[in-house]
């Protein structure tokens, strides 16, 4: 098995599905926004941030996933990328499930002097929703819940293929 994640891990196919996936759940993310009407909040711009992390993560492996330096900057990008968005999902899902005046989320994205992306991109990462407002459910969850799930998957993923790669051995040669 840590044979088979180590060979994986060094195959451009791994990594481009990888960035697939990703790429799908930007492009629904689009979707909600301009097919659906949906609003995205300063939370939903960050957490498609993280989701442009993980991208750019898969993209770089893409390069030449053989060169463990590269893999492994890919590697490490996308394993803080799916912690970040994992975190921020948990942020949305209690900004939600206890909104209150006291717990609420900025109404404009604070992003560095340096990359100001919402003034930049403005289609894609400017906030113009509130954070507490539930706008779309499937299958009783709320969307910050399942992006918790599709984060909490992107980083356990992101962590055994670490530790394949990092496992030494007769089996792992």
């Amino acid at each position: 098995m840590i044979t088979f994640i180590r060979t994986i891990s060094r195959q451009r196919p791994a990594w481009g599905l990888l960035a697939a996936s990703v790429f799908i759940f930007e492009l629904c993310g689009l979707f909600f926004q301009y097919v659906m009407g949906l609003q995205p909040c300063v939370m939903c711009v960050y957490e498609r941030l993280a989701f442009i992390g993980i991208l750019v993560a898969a993209l770089l492996a893409l390069v030449s996933p053989q060169r463990s330096w590269l893999r492994w900057s890919a590697l490490l990008l996308w394993a803080y990328s799916a912690f970040r968005g994992l975190q921020l999902s948990l942020k949305h899902v209690d900004y939600q499930l206890n909104p209150s005046p006291f717990n609420t989320c900025s109404f404009f994205a604070e992003f560095p002097g340096w990359l100001p992306l919402d003034k930049w991109i403005p289609w894609l990462f400017n906030p113009t929703g509130d954070c507490s407002e539930r706008q779309w459910s499937f299958l009783g969850w709320e969307m910050p819940q399942w992006l918790v799930l599709i984060f909490a998957c992107y980083l356990a993923v992101s962590v055994v293929i670490m530790l394949g790669n990092l496992a030494k051995g007769r089996c792992c040669q």
